[in-house]
């Protein structure tokens, strides 16, 4: 039986509209080879957005996301914390996946490298509660027990499909009571799973231990900020933003989405690799509980990126963001 699936699509600014007919072509494929059956249907949000209608979130889009099975969104640019912050607080999406590996024929630190960052994605500071008092000004960072406690619940089970070892990273000895809870929060779950290893790194020291010691973790969790600036670090070290790809997931809906920003300078010359928004579409696969599909995608990129004849200049190669996403292609219907 086919399986059908309703899949809300933003084409975004800069590179993003590049990428997301490059990701369309591969998920054509796809289709043509599984029983799987996707509609997509275009959202718009973004600079492009604002300029044309004077928001960038329109209601209609907010509708067709609330209406779909799933989004796939492609990088935005300055109106960024408009669009994306804007829909996890609405859709309410906890955990922001991001997965960081050696791919074959990309450079990276080490070849050994296969982690996946699960960060809040709701709380922090980035509940944007800043305010000015005279000449000076204050930001609240906001720190609940149920959000750490739902993040820590989701590292763990990512956890125990992999590799089965959690870091919880914080900077509790300075912020004893915001990092403090988010730390014992951790500790708490962690003791209701023994059969995976747990361990606590200071945010200073997971920052330098990411480049010493890449290969030897496997889930690490934190809070936002941190999350944000950790996996940030990460993805250069396994391979480049080129790369990377993230989720946003709720108990209820998710949004896939390259982690880098629209790259307007690049806009429109088809050399921006596709990669990370491929890749995007692989982690809404997964979310969809569409393994084998999410399997084949991802073996046709590591197909492509290994044989190396159509890689993106940022790869060292020659190729246009079309002509690496119809290697891909070929790599899932041959």
């Amino acid at each position: 039986m086919s399986r059908k699936y309703r899949i809300a699509l933003m084409p975004g600014d800069g590179i993003g509209p590049e990428q997301t007919q490059a990701t369309l072509k591969v998920l054509t494929a796809l289709q043509d080879s599984t029983g799987i059956q996707m509609e997509f249907i275009e959202a718009e949000g973004g600079d492009l957005c604002l300029k044309r209608r004077g928001e960038a979130l329109p209601k209609e889009t907010i509708d067709i996301l609330r209406g779909s099975d799933a989004c796939l969104k492609a990088p935005v640019g300055e109106s960024a914390a408009d669009v994306i912050v804007k829909l996890r607080f609405m859709f309410d999406l906890y955990a922001n996946l991001r997965p960081v590996k050696s791919y074959p024929g990309v450079q990276s630190l080490r070849p050994d490298i296969d982690m996946l960052f699960v960060r809040e994605n709701t709380e922090d500071l980035y509940k944007g509660y800043e305010f000015s008092i005279g000449e000076d000004t204050v930001a609240l960072r906001v720190i609940t027990r149920k959000g750490c406690l739902r993040i820590a619940e989701a590292a763990f089970k990512h956890a125990m499909k992999r590799r089965r070892k959690v870091t919880a990273v914080h900077k509790a000895n300075v912020l004893r009571v915001t990092d403090g809870l988010f730390r014992d929060v951790c500790r708490e779950v962690a003791s209701r799973y023994p059969q995976v290893a747990f361990e606590e790194l200071y945010v200073d020291a997971a920052s330098m231990q990411l480049i010493k010691r890449p290969h030897e973790f496997d889930v690490i969790v934190t809070t936002n900020m941190f999350g944000d600036i950790l996996s940030d670090e990460a993805a250069q070290i396994g391979g480049g933003l080129g790369m990377a790809a993230g989720a946003n997931v709720g108990d209820r809906y998710g949004l896939f989405e390259p982690i880098h920003g629209s790259a307007p300078k690049h806009a429109g010359k088809n050399i921006a690799n596709p990669t990370s928004m491929i890749l995007a579409a692989k982690l809404m696969l997964d979310w969809l509980g569409e393994d084998y599909a999410a399997r084949k995608i991802e073996d046709a990129v590591m197909k492509t990126l290994s044989e190396g004849k159509a890689l993106t200049y940022d790869l060292g190669g020659k190729a246009t963001t079309t002509e690496m996403a119809d290697e891909i292609s070929k790599k899932i219907t041959s």
